[in-house]
């Protein structure tokens, strides 16, 4: 058996969260290997828990140079990734991602077959080889398909597996509510087991050692697609003794004991969703507190590598909700970083997450402090 604490040393280890190392923004996503996205100030968020004096314009740069690519992947959300691991990222969850929408009553409703959908694919990277708008994409869907009104849901579902991603449009965090679309830069499908083979290793590079259920979890793949892939890998896996633990061989694993300092990460951050046993981060307790019923995933308090409670901001500063009481030292760390995080906040958007603030409502009895910014 591998110790609990072992596993969360080494997913803090591989995530850049034992310490904020000085890398580049394109080095660093590399790294992590999938940041989620769904909201835009996430990737941001996640970088700077993560890397030592983070410039949030060079993420602005990598997102208009295409460098670090925004698009639908893993468990059919948002993901930013590294532009070099799209196409086979892509290539392995397409056949999913297209599955869950051409199988939708939303889109079989429209009357159109799954290959009538398919043909309209090469008119949208066409005209999407420049940024798009939504209502620019979806005019040109309608007179290409023949349909009126429901050519809104083509294009819900083809922009889940077409190979396009989202394209800037401003704001404080390079996407705005107004999203923009364009064709992947230099696509070329890959073949599917390749691509699997190559998103199951760098899955294990950023969130390793991980069961087959945990691969599957952070994907949506099935189980047995998983053990495959990790059988055709061979050699360039390890299974880890006496479990059903797999991981790249010489990848961190750090002792058990090593400090993790605290953190005020992001809504979604990868390490609270990439696993089907989260208590590798997410105490059991405080788990249905955290990831809510319709998928939201607050933003949380990381404290001695767990989940301890939530945060929010506030006036001149961080509101910082704790499930379970904490040291004076772990308040202080927390006082530390949120000092830090209204700083970096002020100059993007200081009340960033402000649309879930309902969410503190239905929050269990906790203590709370206002830490100062």
């Amino acid at each position: 058996m591998v110790e609990a604490r072992a596993l969360n040393r080494a997913t803090l280890a591989r995530q850049l969260l034992l310490r904020r190392e000085r890398l580049d923004v394109v080095g660093a996503v590399r790294r992590i290997v999938a940041l989620q996205a769904q909201e835009p100030a996430s990737p941001y968020l996640a970088l700077w828990n993560r890397v030592a004096g983070f410039d949030p314009a060079e993420l602005d740069t990598a997102f208009a140079d295409h460098a670090v690519v925004k698009a639908t992947l893993m468990r059919i959300t948002l993901h930013a990734v590294v532009a070099e691991d799209y196409a086979a990222f892509q290539a392995a969850m397409v056949r999913s991602l297209r599955a869950s929408r051409l199988g939708d009553g939303r889109f079989l409703d429209t009357g159109l077959s799954a290959a009538e959908a398919d043909a309209l694919v090469p008119h949208l990277l066409e005209f999407a080889a420049q940024p798009r708008t939504v209502p620019e994409i979806e005019a040109v869907l309608h007179r290409h398909s023949g349909l009126d009104e429901p050519h809104k849901r083509v294009w819900w579902a083809l922009k889940t597996y077409a190979p396009v991603s989202h394209a800037p449009t401003g704001g404080p965090w390079s996407f705005g509510p107004r999203a923009s679309y364009v064709a992947a830069r230099h696509h070329v499908p890959a073949e599917r087991e390749e691509s699997l083979r190559r998103l199951v290793r760098r899955y294990l590079e950023g969130f390793g050692p991980a069961s087959p259920a945990d691969i599957a979890q952070f994907t949506l793949l099935t189980r047995r697609v998983a053990r495959e892939t990790l059988a055709a890998l061979g050699e360039e896996v390890e299974q880890l003794p006496g479990t059903d633990l797999f991981d790249v061989p010489g990848a961190p694993r750090p002792a058990p004991d090593t400090p993790a300092p605290p953190r005020l990460l992001a809504m979604w951050d990868s390490i609270l969703l990439a696993y089907a046993d989260r208590s590798r981060v997410i105490p059991p307790e405080f788990r249905k507190v955290v990831i809510r019923n319709n998928g939201d995933v607050l933003p949380t308090l990381l404290v001695d590598g767990y989940v301890a409670g939530v945060w929010r901001p506030a006036e001149g500063g961080i509101e910082a909700t704790a499930f379970r009481a904490l040291s004076e030292e772990d308040w202080a760390g927390l006082a530390a970083e949120a000092s830090a995080l209204t700083a970096f906040l002020a100059g993007r958007e200081p009340a960033v997450y402000r649309r879930y603030r309902h969410w503190w409502s239905t929050l269990p009895a906790a203590d709370v402090r206002r830490l100062p910014g």
